[in-house]
């Protein structure tokens, strides 16, 4: 019955210590962001709130995307149009190739992780520097991100130390020392800003109002990207844009106490023209399917994701399986959805990644109902094609066993013989249940036989009552 993300978890629980302290980091980082939400009184209102501002924005999405570039365009910036990964990578390029950009700096975007961005513009000559020093560490390493978040948590500081003493980036040989590996990644890092000919910035928000991009992070790369190159290319998904300033403060105040338990970003830089030593700033929307996951009446939704992570934080799938368990980019339960989104056929294995626990819902800063999306992709599987016909099977016998009370009760009446079969005939590859844990106890009564007698004696001590 396994489907492709249980065959990769099982790789990554291999490693029992590893995957132990995974599931304590994001725990703890879950344990953050309660401690903060539980700090603002208002916390729920917020979520209503921000809740209700992206439903509002994405139902009129037309209105204020044209509103948004006509204010871009009024402050002198030049937007483009992308309808798909494609055309986005040849609008960047072509723009690259027109100010002869050989070297270009990026902080971290997981549209472009989304596009395929790099690979697409390594083929053609330039050099892609990841500046976010977890997309920098697993670009050095060749990996995807394995969080939205915290790209490069699956690695420990020797393996990071081990890659700057390959990549000659540290100096001292067997110094893994966390503080000394971020100076040494500082040092080469400022040098390909010094050197770079443009930069490239994601944005968490699209001001409408105002023709800005928001890009919040804790490092300041984004900055360093747009203050030293002469060009500066942002590029936005079309759900990244929010109405005025007023939405904003809803969304700052929840981003990062959602995503990792800080009251906010380091670092919160607006972007509103080309700074006036530079050449040009441009914005790319990007569309790549958005415009038609809004008529998804299911799961559209699912565009009001801000990115801050904490659903996979809390999942307890996600903390027990490691981000490159999904096959899709985004892991976790919004990976789940929007790979779904994305190709259904290709992506459908991810959905057993999930327990039903709705705890992603819960702690969802936007409140997007994530489990609940999840359980009616499940329902989908099988009109889609993709449906495991090792659980259609069993579904098939559960039918039956429930749907006969006389084979159900004959069934419960015998099963307590299993408790007699020697451990390793019943702890074994042959049965599913036994993987990762022992198999179970049967009782020897069934429930619905302990209860008539329950209810017997509960019927014979109130006639002697009733007869004193």
């Amino acid at each position: 019955m396994s489907t492709q993300h249980s065959k990769k978890a099982a790789k990554f629980l291999k490693n029992g210590t590893y995957a132990k302290w995974h599931d304590a980091t994001f725990w703890a980082v879950r344990t953050k962001r309660d401690n903060m939400a539980h700090g603002l009184d208002e916390w729920e209102q917020l979520r209503e709130k921000a809740s209700a501002i992206k439903r509002h924005t994405i139902t009129h999405l037309d209105e204020y995307l044209e509103q948004f570039a006509a204010a871009a365009e009024k402050n002198g910036v030049i937007v483009h149009w992308a309808k798909d990964a494609e055309e986005f990578n040849q609008i960047v390029y072509g723009l690259l190739k027109q100010h002869d950009v050989k070297k270009l700096v990026k902080s971290k975007s997981m549209l472009t992780e989304e596009c395929e961005m790099n690979p697409y513009l390594e083929a053609r000559g330039i050099e892609v520097v990841e500046t976010d020093l977890g997309e920098r560490i697993i670009q050095l390493k060749g990996q995807k991100p394995s969080h939205i978040v915290m790209p490069a948590i699956h690695l420990s500081h020797d393996d990071v130390g081990e890659l700057f003493e390959k990549k000659g980036i540290s100096k001292e040989k067997g110094n893994h020392d966390p503080t000394y590996l971020t100076y040494m990644a500082r040092l080469s890092l400022r040098n390909e800003f010094l050197t770079a000919d443009a930069g490239m910035t994601g944005a968490n928000f699209g001001i409408a109002e105002t023709g800005d991009i928001v890009v919040c992070t804790n490092e300041g790369n984004a900055d360093m990207s747009t203050s030293c190159p002469k060009l500066h290319i942002a590029a936005i998904g079309l759900e990244k844009v929010i109405p005025n300033y007023d939405c904003l403060a809803v969304f700052q105040r929840m981003l990062c106490r959602a995503g990792t338990g800080q009251p906010t970003t380091t670092y919160t830089s607006h972007f509103r023209k080309a700074r006036p030593t530079a050449k040009e700033m441009h914005i790319i929307l990007v569309d790549n399917g958005r415009s038609e996951w809004v008529g998804n009446p299911d799961h559209w939704e699912v565009l009001k994701c801000i990115r801050c992570g904490s659903c996979m934080n809390t999942c307890p799938v996600y903390r027990r399986s490691g981000g490159y368990s999904y096959s899709y980019f985004i892991p976790g339960p919004v990976g789940i959805n929007l790979g779904m989104l994305r190709n259904p056929w290709h992506h459908s294995g991810n959905v057993s990644a999930c327990t039903l626990c709705l705890s992603c819902q819960t702690v969802c800063p936007v409140k997007i109902d994530l489990g609940d999306q999840i359980y009616k992709w499940r329902q989908k599987l099988n009109r889609l094609g993709t449906a495991n016909s090792e659980k259609k099977w069993m579904c098939r016998g559960m039918n039956v066993l429930f749907g006969s009370p006389s084979i159900y009760k004959m069934a419960t009446a015998v099963s307590p013989v299993a408790n007699v079969i020697p451990p390793f005939l019943m702890n074994c590859s042959l049965n599913p249940w036994a993987e990762g844990h022992d198999m179970m106890k049967f009782p020897k009564k069934p429930f619905h036989s302990i209860i008539k007698e329950e209810l017997r004696e509960v019927k014979g001590e109130s006639r002697g009552v009733k007869g004193q």
